[in-house]
């Protein structure tokens, strides 16, 4: 289930990232340690995240996912390892979030862009989702949230 979409700006964000391209079929068993790269990074540099974590996808994922696992942060980092500093431009974006465990992301997106087609939306190339609640928050999928965003070019 998502929310009712919104088109909103957003303000520039600096960011910590770890650029991956991998197989579809091994997107689970990557993600867990990547995201623990960033943060371990960013604590043996004493950075606290700013936010929640995110992933950008460069390109809608089909067979493969070429995406960047990424923590916002107050101000630019040093690059550690293969973690590297980034800044999230400002930009205008369709997003909606949804309800429920990660495996109904796919269904998720379907509709979500669905209804930026609807709209007559202009969409960029890449997209990204943001871990607003999940397995770390609560053991039932039915609390987590992921919120989907969509930038629209001009």
């Amino acid at each position: 289930m998502i929310e009712t979409p919104q088109i909103v700006k957003t303000v520039a964000q600096h960011y910590a990232y770890l650029h991956l391209t991998v197989p579809r079929e091994e997107i689970q068993r990557v993600m867990g340690p990547s995201i623990q790269e960033v943060y371990a990074a960013l604590g043996s540099r004493g950075v606290k995240p700013d936010g929640p974590w995110f992933t950008h996808h460069l390109k809608r994922p089909d067979a493969e996912f070429d995406f960047e696992v990424c923590v916002p942060v107050a101000e630019a980092i040093t690059p550690t390892g293969r973690v590297k500093p980034g800044v999230w431009p400002a930009m205008r974006l369709a997003r909606t979030v949804h309800h429920g465990g990660y495996e109904g992301l796919g269904a998720a997106w379907g509709e979500f862009v669905s209804w930026i087609g609807a709209q007559g939306l202009p969409e960029a190339q890449d997209l990204w989702e943001r871990y607003l609640v999940g397995p770390e928050a609560s053991s039932n999928p039915a609390d987590w949230r992921t919120e989907l965003n969509r930038p629209l070019s001009d």
